[in-house]
């Protein structure tokens, strides 16, 4: 008899103790880090990870794989990752992080790590908003938005409208970088463009992943609030492979 991911066409997870979770209730963080060790345990790569972890709700990462763990500071998971890659360039390398570390602090870091097609995989959290310090607007905020930093909707006038990550990205990455975008809805998916940014970054380039997840705690939605709220994300922030533009490389 198939098991229940075997009949949805997911691996199985080989090496899974349950433990209570550390997120709020209802965080889509909890399923990443879920799927996202599936993958590292289908591809048989417990050994060979790294990953390092910004600060804000990616930190609790650390309780939930037994593989090496480097914390780091906010908006620094990819600088460090590309700098322990270097050192070690046998270690599979993964910096993961919310979309404030990665699009404002940290926005210059990932933007040359795909320039230089650095051998890494970053794995990018967009819930809209600085999720662990309580929700205030985020450059992937929707024009808008609540937050609590914009109690009467973020002004897209001032602030810019919803900020393209991965779209930005694929402008300075080379032909052979990974880009692609996921969503906690859609968690087959999510593990197969988890593993080909991995084996992307085992081919020597760089790869990156955004997933789209949900924050009912900061969002103050119910269950049903939450995923309505992730199909309108899904519609502003298109899920799937990010396609490069064709390019005329020397």
């Amino acid at each position: 008899m198939k098991t229940q991911n075997e009949q949805f066409g997911m691996p199985n997870c080989l090496n899974v103790i349950s433990k209570p979770s550390l997120f709020c209730p209802g965080c889509g963080e909890s399923m990443i880090l879920k799927h996202l060790g599936c993958v590292i345990d289908h591809e048989k790569l417990q050994s060979k990870i790294t990953l390092a972890i910004d600060i804000g709700c990616t930190l609790l990462s650390w309780n939930y794989f037994n593989f090496d763990i480097i914390q780091t500071h906010h908006g620094r998971s990819v600088p460090v990752s590309v700098g322990y890659k270097m050192a070690n360039n046998k270690r599979l390398v993964i910096a993961l992080m919310g979309d404030g570390g990665a699009y404002a602090i940290g926005l210059q870091s990932l933007l040359h790590a795909s320039f230089r097609n650095d051998p890494i995989l970053a794995i990018v959290i967009n819930n809209t908003e600085y999720s662990m310090t309580g929700g205030q607007m985020a450059p992937t905020s929707l024009p808008g938005e609540i937050t609590s930093t914009s109690p009467l909707g973020k002004n897209a006038s001032i602030f810019g409208p919803a900020f393209h990550g991965p779209e930005l990205v694929k402008q300075v990455s080379g032909s052979k970088s990974f880009i692609a975008r996921a969503t906690v809805s859609n968690p087959t998916m999510m593990e197969t463009v988890m593993t080909k940014a991995i084996n992307t970054q085992l081919g020597g380039n760089f790869s990156m992943v955004e997933i789209l997840s949900i924050c009912p705690t900061n969002w103050k939605t119910d269950a049903k609030e939450s995923f309505d709220f992730l199909s309108k994300l899904e519609k502003i922030y298109p899920v799937g492979e990010i396609v490069k533009k064709e390019k005329n490389e020397k």
